[in-house]
């Protein structure tokens, strides 16, 4: 759920032409109902969150709000910039003739909660600052901001027509936090004495030395016990390229990263430990019940009332593919099965998509979006 913004909202090879950076276009305040001006501008929300507008030339009317996925929670609030391919977001969405809104969050680690209220917060100044109103506004995120796209077309589908939520931990939250705190366990197992702490306590000095002494430690000890690190692998399911046996060692590194830099800061959200596996055979870990029943903030629903579309790699390592059958369960217990399009891939990696089945997915949405806004009484 890292800020990996996956080729995601790579529309995009499209010409990009407004909002290329930081200094282009007006800045600053702007005056309430102001006709947009090609270009972007930024400020601050009224919970501290950084928020960035930006607009093409030629404005169809509609409005694109962009979720970023996870950053660790010590680093300082910045509004995404994410630029796969080397075209940033906004210019990417500008060029296809959308206005573009963004914001840092009001805080970093786990937030998809509250996140939405961010958006929504972001929605507000949009349309305090600009006239006219969006007819049409897509909440599009990866990973942690799939989270947060899902949650914002369930709770507020007055406001956002539709969602594209790709690669996030849509299906059930619980059984994400579960996944991160058993690959520790089970590293700990099969490689015993390699890193200090325990799923639920995650020393400083951990932290500190992630990169530069523990990573390439878990390396030489993937390479050189490749039957330890296969039974890992086995048993939590966790993915990896079958042709490519580095991808063991980026799996084990890539999610051994999440219990490293978000326990702590999921423990101070959730107000309490949330880890639980009492009942396995292998070192149990038993959940403070508080933290476990404050999954609801961050849980989906399934009860859909706008359509949303989900983009999801079968072998992802991070948020494991297996939210997807599980939201959609949820949405057809829900009845809205019909406003449900699950879009897959069949590759390795957190949200390596390509820019075809991207572009895939939100036509689908926009489809979908205009179809139901046809069909609105």
């Amino acid at each position: 759920m890292r800020s990996t913004i996956s080729r995601a909202l790579s529309l995009l090879t499209l010409l990009a032409t407004a909002c290329g950076g930081d200094d282009d276009g007006p800045s600053g305040p702007v005056d309430e109902g102001e006709a947009p001006a090609a270009g972007c501008s930024g400020g601050t929300l009224s919970s501290g969150a950084l928020y960035r507008f930006c607009f093409p030339p030629d404005w169809n009317g509609e409005l694109v709000l962009y979720a970023h996925g996870y950053v660790r929670d010590d680093a300082p609030l910045a509004v995404p910039a994410d630029a796969p391919g080397g075209i940033p977001i906004a210019a990417a969405v500008n060029s296809l003739g959308y206005a573009f809104a963004t914001t840092s969050y009001r805080a970093n680690g786990l937030v998809a909660d509250v996140a939405v209220d961010d958006l929504i917060d972001l929605d507000e100044r949009f349309r305090e600052s600009y006239r006219p109103d969006p007819t049409v506004t897509f909440v599009v995120g990866v990973s942690e901001g799939g989270l947060v796209a899902a949650l914002a077309a369930e709770r507020d589908p007055e406001r956002f027509s539709g969602a594209l939520a790709a690669c996030g931990p849509v299906g059930d939250f619980a059984a994400q936090i579960d996944y991160f705190g058993d690959f520790r366990a089970l590293f700990d197992y099969f490689f015993p004495g390699f890193l200090p702490g325990s799923p639920v306590e995650v020393p400083d000095e951990l932290r500190a030395n992630w990169e530069s002494q523990y990573v390439p430690q878990i390396l030489a000890a993937v390479e050189s016990n490749p039957d330890a690190a296969s039974q890992l692998i086995e048993v939590t399911g966790a993915a990896v390229d079958g042709g490519d046996l580095s991808s063991v060692a980026a799996t084990v590194v890539a999610v051994l990263w999440y219990s490293v830099f978000g326990t702590e800061n999921a423990q101070e959200r959730l107000g309490g430990q949330p880890y639980d596996n009492v009942g396995r055979v292998y070192a149990r870990y038993a959940a403070d019940p508080a933290a476990r029943d404050a999954f609801g903030r961050f849980d989906t629903s399934g009860e859909l009332v706008v359509p949303v579309v989900t983009l999801h790699t079968t072998g992802d390592p991070e948020v494991p593919f297996f939210h997807e059958p599980l939201y959609g369960a949820k949405v057809a217990a829900a009845g809205a099965a019909g406003l449900l399009t699950q879009q897959t891939v069949q590759r390795y990696g957190h949200c390596t998509f390509e820019l075809a089945e991207v572009q895939s997915a939100f036509a689908t949405l926009v489809q979908q979006v205009s179809t139901a806004v046809a069909v609105r009484p």
